[in-house]
């Protein structure tokens, strides 16, 4: 009784095995393994059912039982070589999938920062020149008798139009630094810590041999607003009092070492739930490059970033000077 229960049982199982291997044919795109391996599956419930024949006194031939077996090893081995064109169609698609997400992660960020540069163009040819003029006007009353009372409203309104005129610099600058886009990345970066460090009690180090290399857009523009990303973090969250950056070209990398001496935190943690990191990995996977966070609490942060630059240096020719809201700046700026 135990034996016809359990080849009832064996048959329901080589049937229900069947049914997921004829969904995976359509899955696949009809891939012969399974193809194999249902064959194989309809010849085993075959066997199971002559030997559920043969417990109930049924005469079964020992060579239907033997051709069944030889049939059910030749497609299980065929199958079993085909696999690898399984395995390697599965990795082309995985391949595929990342490829398009690679290219939809390059156009967004493309086109973010085409939108950032025209927003600050628009402001900068727009507004800053208004605001320019309103300065020069008032500029242009200085030298006129006021009494006191009027005196101190014509300076607070020309101090606010030079208030707006700074913050119109810093939030065109900020939407798309022009000394990124002019001068290059070391330039960039060194711009930005001067801006981060007059405004934070924090001090930046900050040391590179680009000299003036310049390299592709998409190159400079990521490894910059990497580069910002991990300042503001370690400025808002980490309670750092230094931060040390390096940026240098070794053989065909371009290399970007950070570190902050704050709280530290768990970066898988920070990765999964925000706070910029993984908007960084987003952009360092856009280059094929390699992110390596480190950090525990306590003893801040370190962050590794390379990025294979060969064939991506580049010859400008030397930027011409810009006008209009944007002061002299100095050695260094």
């Amino acid at each position: 009784m135990m034996v016809k229960v359990l080849l009832y049982l064996a048959i329901i199982v080589q049937f229900v095995a069947m049914y997921y291997a004829i969904r995976l044919v359509r899955a696949t795109k009809y891939s012969a393994i399974w193809i194999l391996f249902i064959i194989g599956f309809v010849v085993l419930a075959a066997e199971r059912v002559l030997q559920l024949l043969s417990a109930y006194g049924f005469q079964v031939s020992v060579w239907t039982i033997v051709w069944h077996d030889i049939v059910v090893s030749l497609c299980v081995s065929i199958g079993v070589v085909l696999l690898d064109k399984l395995i390697i169609y599965i990795e082309r698609l995985n391949n595929h999938r990342q490829l398009t997400n690679k290219r939809i992660m390059t156009a967004v960020l493309r086109t973010e920062e085409r939108t950032r540069a025209n927003f600050s163009k628009e402001l900068h040819d727009g507004l800053g020149p208004l605001l320019s003029s309103a300065k020069i006007s008032l500029s242009a009353l200085a030298h006129s008798e006021h009494d006191a009372a009027r005196k101190e409203i014509f300076d607070n309104t020309l101090h606010v139009i030079e208030e707006a005129v700074n913050s119109l610099r810093e939030i065109s600058n900020n939407l798309s630094p022009h000394v990124l886009a002019d001068f290059g990345l070391a330039r960039g970066i060194q711009n930005f810590i001067d801006r981060s460090a007059s405004l934070h009690n924090v001090k930046i180090s900050f040391t590179t041999n680009l000299k003036r290399n310049r390299y592709n857009t998409d190159i400079e523009v990521v490894l910059y607003r990497v580069v910002c990303e991990l300042i503001n973090n370690s400025l808002k969250h980490s309670g750092c009092s230094e931060i040390h950056l390096s940026l240098s070209v070794v053989g065909d990398e371009l290399e970007l070492q950070y570190r902050d001496n704050g709280r530290g935190f768990n970066p898988q943690a920070m990765i999964e739930c925000g706070m910029g990191l993984s908007n960084i990995n987003s952009r360092i996977n856009t280059l094929n490059g390699e992110l390596d966070i480190t950090s525990s609490k306590g003893k801040g942060m370190q962050a590794s970033v390379k990025v294979n630059v060969r064939g991506a240096l580049k010859t400008v020719e030397k930027p011409l000077p810009r006008r209009g809201l944007h002061r002299r700046r100095k050695v260094g700026e």
